[in-house]
């Protein structure tokens, strides 16, 4: 499909159920309520861990068929302090696991599995986590 439109807080990015993998993301906050930036880095197919990007900068790989794997997702600045970042993946075989905030990895490593779809949502700071957390990260 190539790059996807832009979604918003809590929509589903990717494919589910069509056998497709994410290769490459760029997330950023739109009209920030407060200063800071959002980060994130994304596991490789065959390169592991990559860089960290911010700000609608590309996580991945583009044109060399690699599937994300798994995906880490931070705030910083006085963003950090006034919201927690949770966010989801659609993982190959496993299909929806749980809840990740503010770093944690979610997705699969060491076992070759795709990430098919994600899913952001941004809560007020010790707010209520929008569904189960555990399970977020499979690792072999």
């Amino acid at each position: 499909y190539g790059w996807q439109s832009w979604m918003s807080d809590g929509e589903t990015a990717g494919t589910s159920g069509e056998a497709k993998r994410l290769e490459a993301v760029r997330i950023e906050l739109v009209n920030p309520e407060a200063n800071g930036s959002i980060e994130y880095r994304t596991h490789v197919q065959s390169y592991g861990w990559q860089e960290w990007q911010q700000d609608g900068g590309i996580a991945g790989t583009s044109g060399e068929s690699k599937r994300l794997e798994a995906i880490q997702i931070r705030l910083t600045g006085a963003m950090a302090d006034k919201y927690d970042v949770y966010y989801r993946v659609h993982s190959q075989t496993y299909g929806w696991l749980g809840w990740a905030e503010n770093g944690e990895p979610a997705g699969t490593s060491g076992l070759a599995k795709r990430m098919e779809a994600i899913e952001i949502k941004l809560i007020l700071k010790g707010g209520t986590a929008p569904g189960s957390t555990d399970g977020s990260y499979v690792t072999q």
